[in-house]
């Protein structure tokens, strides 16, 4: 073994005393294994950053898994046996309803090792009126110690209180500057079901996104049923997972535990999830092309290394050195040219990310994980590797007296 490690030492230096031989070519290519894997770093944190950051936005206003009746649907006679039927079929509307036995799923769902959270909501149309201004909204009823652990409302107020309960209400921030309201202010609340209101604003929150900051006007459970008519009842059971992205594969198990219609947010969301996996298809081929370029550059310059060294290499062979050892030196330089390159190239990524984190748009932060830096580390030697493999099995198969002539 000691004498294996021995070997290997002299193989480790004689590959090293090569490269500084060729010192000006080693410092380019090294150079270029450092852009490459700056680049490669780089861009993937910035597209990961750019996901998370698009995930997170999306589901800060949203339940990951939504539990809902199943459609009404129209009881159609079977016909008589032998005879054809023809039927135009009109889908049934769908009315506001609640969800069957909601409390006895919704402890059910609270054993559920796969759930994070659990929250039981009505929510429903109604007219928000103040003076002349009047405008449409959605009435979303909700127990908040349960709801904050699905959407933090806490983290959305802008001014006011997280109260709900007692006439007190949470309204957007956009819904507040089409009515001219603020917090204290009255507000009636008509659902046209001859059910109506006069609350108090408690708070004012921004989600961040326009449609619900004009809609939404959060309410207590109880007063929220009693609006919409449904004592007692809820319309939406909401979910959170702890894994996001399976959360289409939870759905599927909660449906059929409960029989109920259940809705992921990567399915409501599909036209994001496609922008998603092609941006990360994208960030694949821009990786896959960066190494292809970069084993190109390495197995050039080894390739030109065994033409220049094609003496030394025969003179190594003639004083005995194996094929499999002229073989090793030159994988060792590949693999030399990967991790300096690579260990460059971290620093620089690291670098650009702090440029951006600091000076750049402030739209979203990138976070650099330890895990991709060793990632791209393990690729450029591989790379590295791979790409002296031609170079030294070219070296290793010189014939010792031929090459001692070569001048």
């Amino acid at each position: 073994m000691k004498h294996f490690f021995g070997r290997l030492w002299i193989e480790w230096t004689i590959a090293i005393s090569f490269l500084r031989e060729g010192r000006a070519q080693s410092i380019m290519i090294t150079v270029g294994v450092a852009v490459g894997v700056a680049v490669i770093v780089f861009v993937t944190a910035l597209m990961q950053g750019l996901q998370s950051n698009i995930i997170q936005r999306t589901l800060g206003t949203q339940a990951h898994i939504r539990l809902l009746s199943p459609d009404d649907v129209n009881q159609i006679i079977a016909p008589a046996v032998g005879t054809l039927q023809l039927l135009q079929e009109d889908k049934r509307p769908q009315r506001l309803r609640s969800i069957n036995n909601w409390q006895q799923i919704t402890a059910t769902l609270d054993q559920l090792p796969l759930l994070t959270a659990v929250s039981p909501v009505v929510s429903g149309p109604a007219f928000a009126q103040r003076g002349d201004a009047l405008e449409s909204v959605a009435l979303v009823g909700i127990d908040v110690e349960r709801y904050q652990k699905i959407i933090p409302l806490k983290e959305y107020l802008i001014s006011g209180q997280l109260r709900v309960g007692a006439d007190d209400v949470l309204i957007g921030s956009q819904l507040a500057e089409d009515l001219g309201v603020q917090v204290g202010s009255k507000l009636r609340l008509d659902t046209g079901q001859q059910n109506s209101a006069v609350v108090n604003i408690a708070g004012i929150f921004e989600l961040g996104v326009r449609e619900l900051d004009a809609r939404y006007v959060y309410l207590d459970l109880k007063q929220a049923q009693s609006l919409l008519s449904l004592p007692g009842g809820v319309t939406v059971i909401d979910l959170t997972v702890a894994d996001i992205f399976e959360a289409e594969n939870v759905a599927a198990q909660v449906g059929r535990l409960t029989s109920l219609q259940a809705e992921s947010w990567i399915k409501t969301n599909a036209q994001l999830m496609n922008a998603i996996s092609a941006q990360s298809l994208s960030t694949s081929m821009i990786i896959v092309f960066v190494a292809i370029s970069v084993a190109f550059g390495i197995a050039s310059v080894l390739s030109v290394s065994v033409v220049q060294r094609t003496r030394e290499i025969g003179i190594l062979r003639a004083t005995g050195a194996t094929r499999q050892q002229i073989l090793r030196i030159f994988l060792f330089q590949g693999a030399m040219f990967g991790l300096l390159g690579s260990v460059l190239g971290s620093v620089a990524s690291y670098a650009l990310v702090w440029v951006f984190n600091n000076f750049g748009p402030g739209l979203f932060y990138i976070p650099v994980s330890i895990n991709l830096i060793m990632l791209a580390l393990l690729l450029a030697i591989l790379t590295g590797v791979l790409a002296a493999a031609i170079p030294a099995r070219r070296a290793a198969a010189l014939d010792p007296v031929e090459a001692i002539r070569h001048v």
